[in-house]
């Protein structure tokens, strides 16, 4: 599982039949401290997540096939759930939105 943020959501008026009345959700990878790591990349939205949200990502064809209940679908990725904190050495954290940069 990996640690993102929803940067935004995909709207697509020709899609695989396999993504109807799934939503998808276009993800950056984050670190602990909410900084961008990788690229980003789309997953099928299976915890109702919104953007700005930060998320646990499932990279993996088989579960994010699961999700969408079709073991066919063309999909590898999955948001398995909203994160609310993180808890570190017994220590609430949480996610901050990033900081826009001034120039």
């Amino acid at each position: 599982m990996r640690l993102a943020r929803v940067i935004g959501t995909l709207v697509s008026t020709v899609q695989h039949e396999s993504f109807s009345g799934h939503k998808l959700l276009w993800v950056q990878p984050v670190d602990g401290a909410g900084r961008a790591v990788d690229a980003a990349l789309i997953a099928v939205d299976g915890a109702q997540a919104g953007v700005g949200d930060y998320v646990l990502v499932v990279q993996e064809g088989k579960s994010a096939r699961a999700v969408m209940e079709n073991d066919k679908a063309p999909c590898e990725a999955v948001v398995a759930g909203v994160i609310d904190y993180i808890e570190i050495g017994g220590r609430q954290q949480p996610l901050e939105p990033p900081r826009e940069e001034t120039t």
